[in-house]
């Protein structure tokens, strides 16, 4: 599979793709392109990640299986080339 450009990586979610970066730290991260209906409480489009199931710790004591966060591009998210569809 081959990498693409943050835009590629934007025409991805577009058409309801998952993306993730290869030089990510975190295994298992992808983002997501979330369209809003009717019944929704937010009401523009808004990209979000899902984190995989993290195991339990000091600082986190419970288990957040598929957690979902907003998520924002950073600067070297947006010029990086190692985006690719999961």
């Amino acid at each position: 599979m081959s990498t693409m450009s943050f835009g590629g990586a934007l025409q991805a979610l577009k058409i309801g793709k998952s993306v993730f970066r290869v030089g990510w730290n975190g295994k298992g991260l992808k983002i997501y392109l979330c369209t809003p209906t009717e019944n929704s409480d937010m009401t523009l489009p808004y990209i979000y990640m899902i984190y995989p199931s993290t195991p339990a710790s000091d600082t986190q004591p419970e288990n957040h299986i598929d957690a979902k966060v907003p998520w924002h591009a950073s600067q070297t998210d947006i010029l990086a080339e190692d985006w690719k569809v999961a």
